[in-house]
């Protein structure tokens, strides 16, 4: 159950999976351990030996063995079985997140509480890996909008939503003035 779970975070587009809650603190240090191995591996230049060590052991996480791994099934011309989720995950865990959590001591995953699921009324949880698109589109947003607010302010006058589009930062009104004006304005026509 638990390769299962990893196996679908770690392929999920939004890196994120929703679970019940024990599962999910199940899950956390079983997928922060295979993403741990793919650190190291990282981190290791020229030892090639230790890097596939590194691999076969988190490999250990999403697979249980590679038992169809034979080129042609005895039978000419026939082609190698798509790869499993599995080989997927472990191809992704190396190459993309433990490029990402290189400089990263730990803390790979969220959980977050989404309450009790009507039926059985289990608690639910998300849980996620952390700095994932999603979250670093977000922090690039909020930069983009910190920084257009300590812009310079606009130096032309700015208009004023009356009918008279005209009126370019005239002073404010009182209510009574504005009746007023609005009245002076629009002559009214007596129809008898």
């Amino acid at each position: 159950m638990l390769r299962n779970l990893a196996i679908s975070l770690i392929n999920s587009r939004e890196e994120r999976i929703v679970t019940t809650l024990p599962k999910a603190k199940e899950l956390r240090p079983f997928v922060e351990r295979a993403i741990t191995l793919s650190r190291k591996a990282r981190g290791l230049d020229g030892d090639d030996a230790r890097a596939l060590h590194l691999r076969r052991q988190a490999a250990g996480f999403f697979h249980a063995g590679n038992t169809q791994q034979t080129a042609l099934l005895g039978k000419r011309g026939q082609l190698r079985l798509p790869r499993t989720a599995g080989v997927a995950a472990l191809k992704r865990l190396f190459d993309e997140l433990g490029k990402r959590y290189e400089d990263r001591p730990g803390g790979y995953t969220r959980i977050l509480k989404l309450g009790r699921r009507e039926g059985d009324n289990a608690e639910l949880a998300i849980i996620e890996l952390v700095d994932n698109s999603r979250e670093q589109e977000a922090i690039e947003a909020a930069k983009k909008r910190k920084a257009a607010g300590t812009k310079k302010k606009r130096t032309e006058p700015r208009r004023r939503g009356t009918k008279a589009a005209d009126k370019v930062d005239a002073p404010l009104e009182t209510k009574a003035e504005a009746a007023e004006n609005t009245e002076s304005e629009t002559p009214l026509e007596e129809k008898g």
